[in-house]
């Protein structure tokens, strides 16, 4: 089993903003701290939980850290629970596409801020070097850069941008998608960058969300963890 970052992220955002109006996704309690590791790669999700923001100035943290193995934290659960029910107009931008994956297994940690109408949600993953290489690299399809979705009789259309390979840690991508169901408008911005034997993605969503706004809070991520990873 294996999890496409960016394809579970966009249609689990679209998917909540279809189904609920723009409700973020909160943070679960830890369910347990997978002791996994990958050849070459150090970090536990123990030690990833550690390096996890503490703080976002402007918001409160949306309940305890989650952390194991990335394919068992509730977020990406539920993004996996979320797809099931949704209906894409172009089921080929779905996360069947071949392409880069984040294996179930790795070890991984992830916390949510939330301050009224948004949420900030950080995530960390062991990955080598490769691998979170490929996420870095890796490009939303031309042809689905706009799409629509239904989840029961909630319609919802969105557009995507995709800003130039970034400079955030060891190399980084930007992602963007503007939301559109009934009266409600939303944005959100994805920011995945690579560290030493980790990747790391922060999700800012919300009406006012930013593409300046969220590679700060990529930034003040990176700060975080080479604190704390060795």
């Amino acid at each position: 089993m294996a999890h496409r970052l960016l394809p579970i992220a966009l249609l689990s955002t679209a998917a909540a903003v279809t189904a609920c109006g723009g409700g973020g996704e909160r943070a679960r309690p830890v369910h347990g701290t997978a002791p996994a590791e990958i050849a070459g790669v150090g970090y536990t999700a123990d030690q990833l939980a550690q390096a996890l923001l503490v703080r976002v100035p402007g918001y409160r943290r949306a309940g305890e850290p989650d952390s194991g193995e990335y394919g068992t934290l509730k977020a990406v659960q539920n993004a996996a629970r979320l797809q099931r029910d949704t209906v894409l107009d172009k089921p080929q931008c779905g996360p069947g596409r071949p392409g880069a994956d984040v294996a179930a297994d790795v070890p991984a940690a992830l916390v949510t801020f939330a301050k009224k109408g948004m949420t900030v949600t950080e995530t960390l993953m062991g990955l080598p070097a490769a691998d979170a290489e490929k996420q870095v690299n890796a490009r939303v399809p031309a042809d689905c850069l706009r799409f629509r979705t239904k989840v029961g009789s909630h319609r919802a259309e969105h557009r995507v941008v995709e800003t130039p390979k970034g400079e955030i840690g060891e190399g980084s991508r930007t992602v963007g998608v503007a939301t559109v169901s009934g009266n409600a408008r939303t944005r959100t911005w994805y920011v995945v960058f690579r560290g030493r034997h980790y990747l790391a993605t922060i999700t800012l969503h919300g009406p006012t969300a930013t593409h300046t706004e969220a590679e700060r809070l990529a930034r003040a991520s990176r700060l975080q963890a080479g604190r704390i990873l060795p």
